[in-house]
């Protein structure tokens, strides 16, 4: 399990949160959950404006989502089994939506 893995998302709302991006420091480990971002599908925010900065666009399997970041969330890592792609190439965007939820400007 490494930062930036994106993982399917197994709970009620996989049909429009198709994905979580595990964004846990890589240093924290042995802890029975992990922080996570929801990826969205975009036909839900067609006419919406959203920042981008704190709603950045994904590619997941080469296809766009929404990272909804001010939906973070610790889930248990059981929940984690499904491993489809890392979103790692996006590093730079995800953190610099981390520092906007967060303030760190």
């Amino acid at each position: 399990m490494a930062r930036f893995d994106v993982y399917a998302n197994l709970g009620k709302s996989k049909k429009t949160t198709p994905f979580l991006i595990d964004v846990q420091s890589n240093v924290i480990s042995g802890l029975a959950t992990r922080i996570v971002i929801p990826l969205r599908n975009l036909n839900g925010f067609k006419n919406v404006e959203a920042p981008v900065d704190l709603f950045p666009i994904i590619v997941v399997n080469g296809k766009k989502y929404l990272l909804d970041t001010p939906q973070l969330a610790a889930i248990p890592l059981i929940e984690l089994k499904d491993k489809v792609d890392t979103a790692s190439a996006f590093q730079t965007t995800i953190l610099d939506a981390l520092d906007r939820v967060f303030g760190a400007y």
